[in-house]
């Protein structure tokens, strides 16, 4: 498995190197977010591990670029920054995962096979409720003959209710459906993307709601 590291922190890319490479992966890093970003267009990777803060372009703009040349790589994101507006600003970018620094190496070396083996699956074929209409291949979702635009991270948690149309998940069942197994961030996270995937369905006055079930979690089913 090949990876690239984009990290400006020397002491970080050799050990993280290490670590990687003592687990099979083979490791490519570059220093800053030009470069890295060149690299990711120009290689072939089973998976990203990107800093947020780096020189010349940032991750998150890192990130974004990769995903607006229709790139998607999975991309681990690495930061010293802490809180749920930093985690938001990197999944709303395209971010795949999100792992604060300092962290460990086993919860690492987990979620860069987490994310690798979801990648790796079959490609689900298209999907839908009432008038609403996912196709993870092509990454799009329509209502009617109308293209609903969405983060990486939207799509996502989108795609995982429809494709449990009727059934009632709670807030942990989309964590680790959508998320890595050993998500550690705070779990109201899910509030915020099924609020936001209400007011985008509805401004296309979709027939497709998100149902809140008290005590229990969320429901995605035709009106």
């Amino acid at each position: 498995m090949k990876v690239l590291l984009v990290d400006d922190d020397e002491k970080i890319v050799a050990a993280v190197t290490r670590g990687l490479e003592s687990e099979g992966f083979t490791v490519e890093s570059e220093r800053n977010g030009v470069d890295g970003l060149w690299r990711a267009k120009e290689g072939s990777y089973d998976a990203i591990v990107l800093d947020i803060m780096l020189p010349g372009r940032n991750g998150f703009l890192v990130c974004a670029d990769l995903r607006a040349a229709g790139n998607w790589t999975p991309i681990l994101m690495l930061t010293a920054k802490d809180g749920d507006l930093d985690e938001a600003e990197a999944l709303d970018t395209g971010a795949d995962d999100y792992l604060v620094k300092p962290f460990s190496y086993p919860v690492l070396i987990a979620r860069l096979h987490a994310l690798i083996r979801r990648s790796g699956s079959t490609a689900p074929t298209v999907v839908g409720v009432g008038d609403l209409r996912v196709d993870p291949l092509a990454h799009r979702v329509f209502v009617g003959d109308r293209q609903v635009s969405l983060t990486s991270r939207e799509f996502d948690v989108l795609f995982y209710l429809v494709h449990r149309a009727g059934q009632v998940l709670s807030k942990h069942a989309i964590l680790d459906g959508v998320w890595s197994d050993d998500f550690e961030g705070d779990p109201n996270i899910v509030e915020v993307y099924v609020a936001r995937l209400r007011r985008k369905l509805a401004a296309y006055t979709s027939l497709a709601v998100i149902e809140t079930i008290r005590g229990a979690g969320y429901r995605l089913d035709a009106a």
